[in-house]
């Protein structure tokens, strides 16, 4: 079970970590729970007062996902979230959202007491600070919680590279978002295998949209 929860303006503020990194991380790791087939809760907090609309770069791994709308910081609190964690049946959670001390500290700490096993996947979290990120981090740990990367799991929902299901989805989704690992994946693939190049959909340039002309 994943929760995901970045929005908008919550980006602007974040200042611990690369934030291009930080979407990237969540992309990857919102794709890493499509090819796995875990279940995804989309949550965002005050979208037209404050916080903004979930970044289109998620929503376009889950196209036609309505994220769950809530007004308290603490995704815990709201009755219509909890229930689609509940419907899951899971009792295990991936929790990843912006800021780290607010919408990821507070339901972990409420998850964790309500009898959950909590994993913070850390790369796809930010602060308004280090030490605001740090703390929370030591507090979710303390709590009981586990860090973890969006790599790492990656790499433990696919555990076997004999599971030849996932194999391909897998290095796609490396190939597109870790960087050195990904060049060393197409490096090998192609020298070394004789395989053909990856090739990446031809881009476009976008026709100017009216508001713009």
């Amino acid at each position: 079970m994943a929760l995901i929860d970045h929005q908008g303006q919550m980006l602007f503020g974040t200042s611990n970590f690369d934030r291009q990194g930080i979407i990237n991380n969540t992309v990857a790791f919102g794709k890493a729970a499509r090819v796995f087939d875990v279940p995804v809760v989309l949550t965002t907090v005050e979208t037209k007062s404050f916080s903004g609309n979930m970044w289109p770069q998620l929503r376009a791994v889950f196209p036609g996902q309505e994220p769950i709308e809530r007004s308290s910081m603490n995704s815990w609190d709201d009755k219509n979230f909890v229930a689609a964690i509940e419907k899951s049946g899971r009792k295990k959670i991936l929790i990843a959202g912006l800021w780290t001390e607010t919408c990821v500290a507070l339901p972990t700490v409420q998850a964790l007491h309500d009898g959950y096993e909590v994993y913070v996947v850390e790369d796809c979290c930010g602060d308004v600070s280090q030490l605001a990120h740090d703390n929370a981090m030591k507090r979710i740990v303390q709590a009981g919680a586990k860090p973890v990367t969006s790599l790492s799991v990656l790499l433990e929902w696919q555990r076997d590279w004999a599971h030849k299901g996932t194999y391909d989805a897998v290095m796609d989704i490396v190939k597109n978002h870790y960087g050195a690992y990904g060049i060393g994946v197409e490096y090998v693939y192609t020298m070394v295998h004789g395989a053909p190049a990856t090739k990446f959909p031809e881009y476009a340039v976008p026709a100017a949209v009216a508001v713009h002309r």
